[in-house]
């Protein structure tokens, strides 16, 4: 994704929704598939899901899926209303170089499949599909609570009310913001 400013200074941070169920569309919940986030701090939030501006180590906490895959499920409990927090990426280069970090591995272990997800953005934000209630979808299958994830990479959420703590995310005229993101798919 890319987009330049044309006269003024503009806030860009777009984002891609897609919904993934590696079991297949039809397969129940996401709640077993493993994840891997790239990650040592999360951006906590308010009781409105705003961020306050602030980092959180993901280390012992229920955020916490750097040290190895684990189930999706496997604390989900013990974050109110399931998973929508915005992962910090763990760079191994600088924070303005275009090159694509991996950012997060899924694993549906039924089926086989497995998900990379590389960007060149500073966060990623984990979603379980907290909201999905009744929705109506492929084939008439009607998908709830935790049919699907997201892995949104982005800049991070409400950044400009944050300018001291979080990267900017104002573009300026004659320049571009130029968002990466690669999906790979394996199965075995």
């Amino acid at each position: 994704m890319s987009a330049t400013p044309l006269t003024k200074a503009t806030p860009v941070n777009l984002a891609y929704h897609g919904y993934w169920n590696l079991g297949g569309h039809d397969s129940g919940t996401i709640l077993n598939h493993t994840i891997h986030i790239i990650s040592h701090s999360y951006t906590p939030v308010d009781d409105q899901l705003i961020p306050t501006g602030q980092f959180a180590m993901v280390k012992g906490t229920p955020y916490d899926f750097t040290t190895r895959p684990r189930q999706i499920g496997s604390r989900i409990d013990e974050v109110e209303g399931g998973y929508d927090i915005n992962y910090v990426i763990a760079r191994k280069i600088g924070p303005l170089e275009p090159h694509l970090e991996k950012t997060a591995v899924v694993r549906d272990e039924a089926s086989g499949r497995k998900m990379e997800l590389w960007t060149n953005q500073p966060g990623v934000q984990f979603y379980t599909g907290n909201m999905l209630d009744s929705v109506k979808g492929k084939g008439g299958v009607t998908y709830n609570k935790y049919a699907g994830l997201c892995l949104e990479t982005q800049g991070f959420p409400d950044a400009v009310n944050h300018p001291n703590n979080f990267p900017s995310q104002v573009v300026e005229p004659g320049h571009t913001y130029v968002h990466v993101m690669v999906f790979r798919f394996t199965a075995a």
